[in-house]
């Protein structure tokens, strides 16, 4: 059995080893070695065998005692956002480059607690800005310098972002499920370009603490894997509120996302909103659109309903997302300044100097462009012009939503107008990977659930449909899901060579 570990998910795993068909340590073993196989992909940044068999060697004490929790011994991957005491944490950049965190995340802990085995450390954009895993500034496992993530489904295309180092690990069955972080699209578009399953809860389910902020009001932690059952576990284990520790958790107390799995879709009424597929930012790509339409179509054989629905303002998601994210981004990034911790320019006159010769060196372009913009748009005589506007129409935004549900139970579509470019393909065009972003940004502007289903290839590549709940509807997202899963198999595609 042990040479097929790989093709197990979460629930088959979590099962064998409760059986003690497997034991823990063999199972993390059967997985590193994988990952040093497939070291071509840059999936993972950070890796630490001792610590990995440690934690291992416990979940197998745990279930030889009779007293293990239910995910006791499975193995999973954390995005590198998340700080770790075992392993370091970068954040994809040089200003982090070699920090060791005192704690763990609060996501990390959760799993932890659930007997879950840490493998390793996961690529993201930096500080998860990013919709392609190129803007990265560590170097790989395997790799002598940074170096883009690699889509397993073709090497020569991006894995999407920012959690691309996620997707593609658990595309490539390097791990059977790895933590990512959704700020405006990051769990749900690289898990729609690598054909895996992943669901952004309603933000403040999951504890922010310990996440290396990017943009506080929009950062969401979530789980990234195989199959809605698999998402349904981790994310059980994951939420919950956290009020010692971040002031944005919600005061609702973790729930069974498995509970209602299996219910029927007998009369469920699916949204569809015109401007998902008539989208005047370059449309949707014929293929995706075909298998937009077959997934749907799936769906009233399955008894639910189409409903034609509008969201009115999705287009304006991305001037206002790119507005509030970049002034969040601009004062939580404030705080890399040389002098606390990371990394501090060895050459500096005075106190000035040190600060901006530190933040030269170590911020890469992307993540200095946002800095830039949020200062601007902060600044005194275009904070009203720019912010207060732009948090107007968020406002606005979610309206739309509530105005949506009122019609339909979820509210389904393209997760990206196209399947995963080619690596270098956007070039220095920065808006060209913002534009890809208009499907994910309005749910993430409103807070709201939402999840990608795989639903389909695109000449060879897969394509994942979109699934929005409204507010602590994540029980029925992954109900709808799984029921999809049940009935198709491209959840199951495996990339050539994997």
């Amino acid at each position: 059995m042990t040479q097929d570990l790989h093709q197990l998910g979460v629930a088959e795993l979590a099962a064998a080893l409760a059986a003690r068909q497997v034991s823990a340590v063999e199972t993390a073993q059967h997985f590193l070695g994988r990952i040093g196989q497939h070291a071509e992909l840059g999936a993972f940044v950070a890796l630490d065998e001792a610590a990995t068999l440690a934690q291992a060697r416990a979940a197998d004490a745990l279930i030889a005692a009779g007293n293990a929790p239910a995910l006791a011994g499975v193995p999973l991957a954390h995005k590198d956002i998340f700080v770790t005491t075992d392993f370091p944490t970068t954040a994809g950049s040089r200003m982090l480059a070699g920090y060791r965190s005192p704690f763990d995340a609060t996501v990390v802990r959760k799993l932890g607690e659930a007997g879950m085995v840490t493998l390793g450390k996961l690529s993201c954009d930096e500080f998860a800005m990013g919709s392609a895993n190129a803007n990265v500034a560590v170097p790989a496992v395997g790799h002598s310098a940074a170096t883009p993530v690699r889509n397993p489904w073709d090497t020569a295309r991006v894995p999407g972002g920012s959690s691309g180092g996620s997707a593609a690990a658990v595309a490539a069955r390097l791990a059977p499920a790895a933590t990512g972080t959704d700020t405006g699209g990051s769990i749900r578009q690289p898990a729609s370009f690598c054909g895996i399953t992943g669901i952004k809860p309603t933000y403040g389910r999951a504890s922010r603490y310990g996440m290396v902020a990017f943009a506080s009001s929009l950062d969401q932690a979530g789980p990234m894997a195989r199959s809605a059952r698999d998402c349904a576990l981790l994310l059980s284990a994951l939420c919950g509120p956290d009020p010692d520790r971040d002031s944005t958790s919600l005061d609702k107390p973790a729930e069974d996302f498995s509970r209602a799995l299996d219910g029927s879709l007998e009369g469920l009424r699916i949204g569809v909103p015109k401007e998902f597929l008539e989208s005047g930012s370059g449309g949707v790509a014929p293929g995706v659109r075909a298998a937009v339409d077959a997934a749907l179509a799936e769906y009233e054989k399955l008894g639910a309903r189409r409903v034609a629905i509008t969201l009115p303002r999705t287009e304006l998601s991305i001037p206002v997302y790119y507005i509030l994210a970049a002034a969040e981004a601009s004062s939580n990034l404030s705080r890399f300044d040389g002098v606390k911790f990371g990394h501090r320019a060895k050459d500096y006159r005075d106190l000035a100097e040190m600060y901006a010769r530190t933040r030269a060196e170590g911020f890469g372009d992307e993540v200095k462009r946002r800095i830039m913009i949020g200062t601007y748009v902060l600044s005194h005589g275009y904070y009203d012009a720019y912010y207060l506007q732009a948090q107007k129409v968020r406002r606005m935004i979610a309206d739309d939503f509530q105005q949506a549900f009122a019609q339909c139970d979820v509210i389904a579509g393209p997760v990206a107008p196209t399947p995963a470019w080619k690596i270098g393909e956007h070039g220095d065009d920065p808006v060209a990977d913002y534009l890809a972003d208009i499907f994910t940004l309005p749910a993430s502007l409103a807070g709201l659930p939402g999840m990608s289903v795989p639903c389909g290839f695109d000449a060879g590549l897969p394509v994942g449909l979109q699934l929005i709940g409204n507010y602590f509807a994540e029980a029925k997202l992954l109900n709808a899901a799984h029921r999809f899963q049940g009935a198709t198999d491209w959840h199951t595609r495996v990339p050539q060579g994997f």
